[in-house]
């Protein structure tokens, strides 16, 4: 009988090889299941606001596309649940549809439809509403907020009340409404809310009252590891930060600080710093007026990121 020859046998080899790669890690061909949850409010007269709820795959979303009248307007990552939708024709009734995406590039079908009317375009209007007021919250569960005001008022009509967190925007709702229920934070993670109103010229009231949240822990959820004490003190041109580093298993040499709900900076320490409240100063704008809200977490000793710290303000003189 006939040997095999060498080159056969690997090639034998390789083939087999590929064959056992290829069984392991099978080729992902499920799309993702439709986003649910989906609602377009109309913000003024060229715009619409759309969000929907997290869509699910058997490996993971890795996108969304919004669609209006079945024409793909853009895509968005996977952490983006909402998005405006502008330069819309006025007092015309759009209609939007949702896609989810995976790694592999399977696309969910769409959505339910939803249609939202814009308003119609009125003489020019540089009057902006009055800020809502009695801003009042209440938290629902560790992932969840009820915000409810009284409602502005304007010289033609609210057409829409924005939510802010730490001043960035994250739900609209029609003008007609005075409440809305906000999903999606993280448990025992502070926040701050405000509302503003708009009307239909795409005229913002200035924020109404703020209002702070700490949601509670998750069952199971370690302890506290926020920093205490926060303090701010602003003056032409700076920010003084002042507050008392988390008790931890070891020495806490690292800090973040976040503006507005953004990164700002990161503090360290050469040495162990100080027992009791340390201070930074970081600078600003000298623009009067300016608001901040200024969150603080500190790195573990075990490497991670702990809580953030309830959130404080403060307006530049």
């Amino acid at each position: 009988m006939q040997r095999p020859h060498a080159a056969t046998l690997l090639a034998l080899a390789t083939l087999l090889t590929g064959c056992a790669g290829a069984a392991a890690t099978p080729e992902d061909t499920r799309a993702p299941v439709p986003p649910t949850g989906v609602t377009a409010t109309a913000g003024s007269a060229t715009t619409v606001h759309v969000m929907w709820s997290p869509a699910t795959d058997d490996r993971a979303v890795t996108g969304y596309a919004v669609y209006r009248q079945g024409r793909k307007l853009k895509d968005l990552p996977a952490e983006t649940l909402m998005t405006d939708v502008t330069g819309l024709a006025p007092a015309t009734a759009h209609t939007f549809t949702v896609r989810a995406r995976d790694a592999a590039g399977n696309v969910s079908p769409d959505s339910a439809a939803v249609t939202a009317t814009t308003p119609a375009a009125g003489v020019e209007d540089r009057t902006a509403p009055t800020r809502p007021t009695a801003l009042r919250l209440t938290p629902a569960g560790p992932d969840a907020a009820v915000l409810a005001w009284r409602p502005a008022r304007d010289d033609t009509r609210v057409t829409a009340y924005d939510v802010y967190q730490s001043g960035s925007r994250v739900h609209t709702v029609p003008g007609t409404a005075t409440e809305t229920r906000v999903t999606g934070l993280r448990p025992a993670t502070a926040y701050l809310f405000t509302v503003r109103a708009r009307d239909a010229a795409e005229n913002s009231s200035p924020d109404s009252n703020a209002v702070p949240l700490t949601t509670p822990a998750a069952p199971g959820r370690r302890p506290a590891t926020a920093p205490t004490g926060v303090t701010v003190r602003a003056t032409r041109g700076s920010l003084t930060v002042t507050w008392t580093p988390p008790r931890t298993t070891g020495p806490v040499r690292e800090h973040q600080l976040h503006l507005n709900g953004r990164f700002a900076t990161t503090i360290v320490w050469g040495a162990d710093p100080a027992p009791g409240p340390v201070n930074y100063t970081l600078a600003v704008p000298t623009t009067p007026g300016l608001r901040y809200a200024l969150t603080l977490r500190a790195r573990l000793p075990d490497g991670t990121w702990g809580d953030f710290s309830a959130p404080v303000t403060a307006v530049t003189p």
